[in-house]
This record gives C-alpha cells, structure tokens and sequence, in this order.
C-alpha cells in the first residue's frame, strides 16, 4: 500500500503465533494497558482461529469468543466495520506437519480441512454480521503444502506473499 502512495503507518502486531481467540484477547488487553493499542485505525486485520481447530476447540467457543474479537476490532477502526478485513484459515492440513502426529500417527487430512472450513463458516458468518471485509485465503493454502519454513507448518514467505495479495483489494477497498 505505501508502494502505492497510500500513507500509513507501521502496523502494530498483537497477535503471536501460537494464539488462539482467548489468548489474543488476552493479548489485547496487554497491549491496552501497555498503550501499545489505542485510538482509531485506518486498518484493522484478523486471522484467528487455526490453533482453536488444532486444539481440537469447539465451534461454539471460538464463535462467542470470535464475535468478541470482532467488537474489539471494529471499535479499533473508530466503529467503522468496512475498515476490518478478516481473514480467512488457512489449512495447515496439507503441509508436511500434518502426515503424522509428533507420536507417528497417522493424521486425517480430510477431518483437518472439514473442520478448517466449519471454523471458516463460522469467521465468514460473523464478519458478514457486523459489516466487515472478507477475504478467502484458504483455498490458496490448500495449493501451498511444500511453501513452508522449516518447521514443515508455517508458510514461507512466498506462501505469505501470495496472501498478501489476495488481501490487499480488501484493503485498499477499506481505505477508500
């Protein structure tokens, strides 16, 4: 965006990976009580919910927990809901990591991507809700199981690159 002119700040990071939707909200208030985050956005992304599948976390919880999220967001962006963009979850099924659990079974792939898209229902659902932006990752990750870094899990920064620019129409449409 700022190769384009658009004039933005750098962005602040909450979020670690690793978190699920509780632990970003925790890592929210951290963050607020910090001062790290505060006043109105321009822009405000969400991805969250991969580790709630992978730890096996129920629909409803992360649901609940996701509209919280969502509020918060929203409220970032000055209680503009247009200037949230979230994100969909990509489907850690198909890198490397997931052939098998770290005690050798085998794991299913097809149970880890019906269950990646019961959360992404959910996440599109809830963003529709409240007015916020959309953006469809997932079958992207779906084609990207051999672009990670050495952990044979997370995407390597192609596979985010990629991302990016699916993300950055929404973006820009939410700085308008």
């Amino acid at each position: 965006l700022r190769a384009e002119g658009v004039p933005l700040q750098d962005p602040e990071v909450v979020a670690v990976t690793g978190w699920t939707t509780d632990e970003l909200a925790g890592g929210l208030d951290a963050a607020e009580a910090e001062g790290r985050v505060q006043g109105r956005y321009a822009l405000v992304t969400l991805l969250v919910g991969v580790n709630n599948q992978y730890r096996g976390r129920d629909l409803d919880g992360y649901r609940d927990e996701l509209r919280t999220l969502l509020a918060r967001a929203v409220a970032f962006a000055g209680g503009e809901a247009s200037r949230v963009v979230v994100v969909s979850i990509p489907d850690w099924g198909v890198t490397p990591f997931a052939a098998r659990t770290p005690s050798g079974a085998v794991r299913d792939r097809d149970a880890i991507a019906q269950a990646i898209d019961a959360f992404n229902a959910v996440a599109r659902e809830e963003a529709a809700a409240v007015g916020a932006r959309w953006v469809d990752i997932t079958p992207l990750s779906r084609t990207q199981g051999a672009q990670v870094v050495d952990d044979a899990l997370h995407p390597d920064g192609a596979a985010y690159a990629a991302w990016t620019d699916l993300v950055l129409p929404a973006a820009r449409a939410a700085l308008r």
